[in-house]
């Protein structure tokens, strides 16, 4: 059974991320269970054993479209974020108009990624209409590694994602020394609990429910920067395969 919460599982907030989770599984009758923390999340949410995770919004609608039940959108209090939709924060070394970044360096988490690719995308679009903007693309594996690459120059830019820059702004500031933030992309629905879809979505919605007002986790809930949840309608991440259609055509 692959339960997990991969996407802000950083070292700082791995005992609040465990509590949170554990308190998730509790509500859920899963009392004594353990997240799986392996790196490879992509793995994990290709297993047919999936009973909890939280997942990107970009692979949510592209590789596991339909594959996936979906439960609910977590809010957090994070500059960028507004209940459950969220922005990605673009980051360079110094303030420039964005036509005058063509021909630099991008760094990208991953080619899969809402917040690090797409973003990044999605900003620069009306200006690469004829022929590649970047000069080259740095696939840095993590949102983390894509701000030491801009901060070290060995990339001039990066999409970042709100929540990731709360967090580095609260355990990791050294990261963010030398970064100045030239633009947001536009704010999409953020990064959603999931189960198997062949699990009825409601006593997990339940569980979420009594998990988010459980004040013995409230100490986690800080932490994480978690204030809140919403259950979205069925088209609300559509939004996200809209404005990558937008981008394409023009």
């Amino acid at each position: 059974m692959t339960i997990s919460l991969p996407m802000y599982d950083w070292p700082e907030v791995r005992a609040a991320t465990d509590e949170w989770g554990g308190g998730i599984l509790r509500h859920m009758g899963r009392d004594g269970a353990r997240l799986d923390h392996d790196p490879d999340y992509f793995a994990g949410w290709r297993r047919g054993d999936l009973f909890f995770s939280q997942t990107c919004g970009y692979p949510f609608t592209h590789e596991f479209r339909g594959r996936f039940a979906y439960l609910a959108t977590p809010h957090y209090r994070a500059d960028g974020c507004d209940g459950p939709d969220y922005c990605s924060f673009v980051f360079a070394r110094e303030k420039r108009p964005l036509a005058d970044f063509k021909g630099s360096r991008a760094a990208v988490n991953n080619p899969d990624s809402m917040s690090g690719m797409l973003a990044l995308k999605l900003v620069f679009a009306p200006l690469a209409k004829q022929g590649d903007f970047f000069s080259s693309v740095l696939e840095s594996g993590g949102h983390v590694k894509s701000m030491i690459a801009v901060r070290d120059g060995k990339a001039d830019i990066c999409a970042i994602d709100a929540v990731c820059v709360a967090l580095a702004r609260r355990y990791r500031p050294d990261y963010l020394e030398g970064l100045i933030e030239i633009t947001r992309a536009p704010k999409v629905p953020g990064l959603p609990f999931v189960t198997a879809l062949d699990r009825a979505p409601e006593p997990l919605r339940q569980a979420l429910d009594k998990a988010f007002a459980d004040p013995a986790l409230a100490a986690a809930r800080e932490a994480l920067l978690l204030d809140g949840h919403s259950v979205l309608g069925r088209d609300a991440y559509d939004r996200i395969l809209r404005l990558e259609d937008q981008m394409e055509q023009t």
